[in-house]
């Protein structure tokens, strides 16, 4: 036999492998971001759960809060179609007009004594604190598997592997500046 197709043979063959282990790779990682997603989820259907019964608690004692009490139910659901829709930008959106309807809440809760001493409220108050805790901890690393799988997927020679096979970026879960700002008390008691 020619050493010269022995050469070639092996030359064929390490190529193949490593193009093997490159999809391999972009497989797991892609894997990696659904993971994490469903990890969200999860948290996300917990919390929808939690949040009727925390409306059903504070409508016993805000009688005028009204408009507190719809903008959660308004983005709760805003959440849920997102959320069935796997719009990752649009759940961002409706996420923060979420927290900052809990934030509000849970500052208007401070002028009601009687709610705030309220054992359902604050067992309810701490879980949905606790879940919107992990929902942030789940977050970041939903985020960092987006962001090894869309840097390899636009790396030499992953990026040929990708292009040709169909594995596509993922979008970053963003909540928008609003949510890092203090709520102004001001306003809500005005």
């Amino acid at each position: 036999m020619d050493p010269s197709w022995v050469i070639l043979n092996v030359i064929l063959g390490a190529a193949i492998i490593y193009l093997i282990f490159i999809y391999n790779n972009l497989v797991n990682l892609k894997h990696n971001v659904s993971k994490s997603w469903a990890n969200i989820d999860v948290l996300l259907k917990q919390r929808h759960d939690e949040l009727p019964k925390l409306v059903e608690t504070c409508k016993q004692y805000m009688t005028y809060e009204k408009g507190a009490l719809e903008a959660i139910i308004k983005a709760r659901s805003a959440v849920a179609a997102a959320q069935q829709g796997s719009n990752v930008k649009a759940l961002g959106v409706a996420e923060t007009q979420l927290r900052m309807g809990l934030g509000n809440l849970f500052a208007l809760a401070e002028t009601y004594p009687e709610l705030k001493a309220n054992q359902s409220f604050q067992h309810l108050q701490s879980r949905i604190t606790g879940l919107e805790q992990d929902i942030a901890d789940r977050r970041e690393f939903y985020n960092d598997s987006v962001n090894v799988n869309n840097v390899r997927i636009e790396q030499f020679p992953d990026v040929i592997v990708a292009k040709n096979i169909g594995f596509k970026a993922f979008d970053l879960l963003e909540f928008s500046d609003a949510e890092i700002t203090d709520v102004n008390l001001t306003t809500l008691f005005a």
